[in-house]
């Protein structure tokens, strides 16, 4: 009895040395197993199934601009409750909430700064903020972030995550997509030059506007690109969907983007199209 007694204590004891849980990663697709060290010194790639994790916005500024050419712009814009909107919670409260969450005032962020010494704009946006949903003030800082790239003739570069129209906000969200679209219009009139980056996920609104009107479309491998989500689709049709349906392969095979770009090689090519193509 003793010797159990022991075995117990030496397995439940306080001595018992735990593993942090944010030391080890499962993949989403192989579900491998990974270190999360080694995971993020490979660009959060996972180095079995090349499945990109999903980063942070800062994440993606620091991959793309040069190390201290950023300067954020528009930063002093921040939601309001136009509609004094109220379900579980009030919207005002989840602003409060997304803030403390996603570290940001909204879902996309801006930044004027060089990519290999070349002027851009860039706008990335941030899921974690109420799912990276369109906004009013997503809309006002893209329709600005067009404008500063027009008056400076430099190109402008988004990175997109969302799942679409921010809600409650009802049509003021809705708008935006005609907004952005419109402004789009004008800056290629003008001879712009607008990149996109699709990345996991993006659906709903952005795809409808934005997202898929970029001189060049980019996507990083793997990532969920569409309108409404596979499951709501085959509901609907009530059939099954082809293999890999709304993931980024797919959509190149059927020719709604133009390439697929790993992590590690993004800012060489965006590099490369700058100089062709700007």
């Amino acid at each position: 009895m003793a010797w159990f007694k022991r075995k117990d204590e030496k397995i439940t004891g306080t001595d018992k040395k735990d593993i942090p849980g944010e030391l080890w990663v499962k993949c989403q697709s192989c579900s491998e197993i990974l270190y999360t060290p080694e995971v993020q010194k490979r660009d959060s790639v996972c180095h079995h199934c090349n499945h990109h994790f999903r980063v942070t916005p800062r994440y993606y500024v620091d991959l793309l601009l040069d190390e201290g050419t950023e300067t954020e712009l528009f930063s002093e814009l921040k939601a309001s409750d136009p509609l004094n909107f109220e379900a579980d919670k009030k919207y005002k409260d989840q602003l409060i909430a997304a803030e403390a969450k996603a570290g940001d005032k909204d879902s996309i962020s801006i930044y004027d700064g060089k990519l290999s010494d070349q002027n851009i704009v860039l706008g990335v946006m941030n899921f974690k903020f109420i799912g990276g949903s369109m906004g009013s003030v997503l809309g006002e800082k893209l329709f600005r972030a067009i404008h500063a790239a027009q008056e400076k003739q430099i190109p402008l570069i988004v990175i997109c995550a969302s799942g679409g129209a921010r809600m409650q906000e009802g049509a003021i969200s809705l708008m935006q997509l005609a907004k952005i679209s419109s402004k789009l219009a004008l800056f290629s009139e003008k001879g712009g030059l607008y990149i996109t980056i699709l990345t996991d996920p993006t659906t709903g609104g952005v795809t409808a506007s934005y997202g898929m009107l970029g001189d060049i479309i980019l996507a990083e491998p793997g990532a969920l690109i569409g309108f409404a989500g596979p499951r709501v689709i085959k509901q609907t049709i009530g059939e099954d969907l082809p293999e890999g349906f709304q993931r980024s392969e797919f959509l190149l095979e059927k020719g709604f983007i133009d390439h697929i770009v790993s992590r590690s090689a993004m800012k060489q090519t965006l590099n490369n199209l700058i100089t062709n193509l700007a």
